[in-house]
C-alpha cells in the first residue's frame, strides 16, 4: 500500500502545486492546504468534512492530542489544512470542534473533534474520497468528529 500512495504521490504534488498558487477575490491566497471553512457534504462513506472548496479532509491514526505526527515525506503526500487563522464552521460543521494547532512559522493547521485536518494528492476533484483506508491510518471524519471507517 505505501508503494502505491509512493509512486502517485510526486506526480500529483507536482500537479497539485502547478494547479495551486493565486488569489480569491478577496485578495487571500489560496491553493491546496488553504481554505478558510469546515463544512459537510453527502458522500458514499455518508456525510464528511470538506473544506470551503468541497475537497474531502482526512484524519491520521497516529496524531494524538490534536498534535500532528506527519512527517516531512508525509506532508508531501497527505498537505495539512493550513492557514494563517483557524479555519470557520461551515455548513453542517459544528464550531465547538474546531480548534488550531500553531506550527512552526507562525502557521496554523485546522483541527476538528482533537484530529488535525489534511488532504489527500490523489484526490483530483472535489468529493474523491481516494485516501479513504490508505494503509489503515488515513480516514475521513464525520460531522461528530469521529472517524468514518467503512468503505475501506
Amino acid at each position: 500500500m505505501r508503494a502505491r500512495t509512493a509512486l502517485i504521490a510526486i506526480p500529483l504534488a507536482l500537479a497539485l502545486a502547478a494547479c495551486s498558487g493565486g488569489k480569491d477575490s478577496d485578495g487571500k491566497a489560496k491553493g491546496a492546504g488553504t481554505a478558510e471553512a469546515v463544512a459537510v457534504k453527502e458522500s458514499g462513506l455518508g456525510s464528511i468534512l470538506v473544506d470551503g472548496e468541497g475537497r474531502t479532509l482526512y484524519a491520521f491514526t497516529k496524531d494524538k492530542d490534536g498534535a500532528s505526527n506527519c512527517d516531512a515525506k508525509c506532508i508531501a503526500v497527505w498537505p495539512a489544512l493550513t492557514g494563517s487563522t483557524k479555519a470557520s464552521a461551515g455548513k453542517g460543521a459544528r464550531p465547538a470542534l474546531i480548534r488550531e494547532a500553531r506550527k512552526t512559522g507562525g502557521a496554523v493547521q485546522t483541527t476538528y473533534g482533537g484530529w488535525p485536518l489534511y488532504y489527500y494528492v490523489g484526490d483530483a476533484a472535489p468529493g474523491d474520497v481516494n485516501g479513504q483506508g490508505l494503509d489503515g491510518e488515513w480516514f475521513v471524519l464525520g460531522a461528530d468528529g469521529k472517524l468514518v471507517r467503512n468503505g475501506t
